[in-house]
């Protein structure tokens, strides 16, 4: 063992030899920055991959765990959900996206019909129950099975080629979807369906591009249940459906037919009222022919 007023006695011309004193490590406990209030890491890289969207992963997406999600504001309100504009960004790219959060307040109830929910039941008997009685427990558990079932449905829709906004990701009662933005306005959401006035050069293309989403659902085995202008979103000249949560399975629910006899009536009535007379029944009709071929 060498001590400080030694010297190295294979060199003897050396200096002496001073111990040197390990120097203790100090933690930074600063850290980054907080993000603020309308700012958050991204969660993708959290979730797991089933709560991911179908791939192939469009090209526009992002997935590095660096990227910030902002909130931009509400473009949505509704009695279930609300849909918030959001930015996920990192340093090279930037996208868009729709993030639709279903809620549980105290104030109101799930208003959702349990027909459109047929054979959807929560898997524990104390869920069920605290849904039938629509008690707190119960709003959060719907809220949960909304969201979850509008999931399922945008990525089943998707992979049929149904025009729907791509299902980013779920996590609990959030999902993140593709922003269907008006081609004109790249940060406004594409104006829906409901608001084309009577002379809109558009609407017989739109009408067939209306037969074609109800043909993807019949041929899917599926009924949107609650198709309407409102939840028809026109990004220039092509047409998207949005609200899939209460999407009925035609074989499985008892109701499943009437259901995609009321989503005829529905569209054929408003073009209708635009001067385009369609006849539902007709249409009808062709659904059955091409859910049975």
């Amino acid at each position: 063992m060498y001590h400080s007023s030694a010297t190295n006695r294979l060199d003897p011309t050396a200096e002496p030899f001073e111990p040197t004193r390990r120097r203790q490590r100090r933690w930074d406990e600063s850290g980054p920055e907080p993000l603020p209030a309308s700012q958050r890491h991204s969660t993708w890289t959290g979730i797991e991959k089933g709560a991911r969207g179908p791939r192939p992963y469009p090209s526009w997406l992002i997935e590095e765990a660096a990227a910030i999600d902002t909130e931009l504001g509400l473009i949505k309100s509704g009695k279930e959900a609300e849909v918030h504009l959001l930015e996920r960004a990192t340093e090279q790219r930037r996208v868009l996206l729709a993030a639709k959060r279903y809620r549980a307040s105290e104030h109101r109830q799930f208003t959702r019909s349990q027909a459109y929910s047929e054979g959807r039941a929560a898997r524990r008997s104390r869920d069920n129950r605290a849904v039938s009685n629509n008690s707190s427990y119960g709003r959060q558990v719907a809220a949960g099975q909304w969201a979850a079932a509008e999931f399922h449905y945008l990525t089943l829709c998707h992979q049929a080629g149904i025009p729907v906004p791509y299902p980013v990701q779920i996590d609990g009662t959030e999902l993140l979807l593709e922003f269907i933005s008006d081609p004109q306005h790249p940060q406004l959401a594409a104006p829906r369906l409901q608001q084309l006035r009577r002379d809109d050069e558009r609407l017989p293309q739109l009408w067939d591009q209306a037969v074609r989403i109800l043909e993807g659902f019949a041929a899917a085995g599926l009924a949107h249940g609650d198709l309407s202008a409102y939840n028809l979103l026109v990004a220039g000249r092509r047409l998207v459906v949005i609200d899939v949560p209460q999407c009925v399975d035609l074989a499985g629910n008892a109701n499943g037919l009437d259901y995609l006899h009321r989503d005829c009536v529905n569209l054929c009535a408003w073009f209708a009222s635009k001067n385009l007379e369609r006849d539902p029944d007709a249409l009808f009709t062709s659904l059955l022919a091409v859910m049975f071929s």
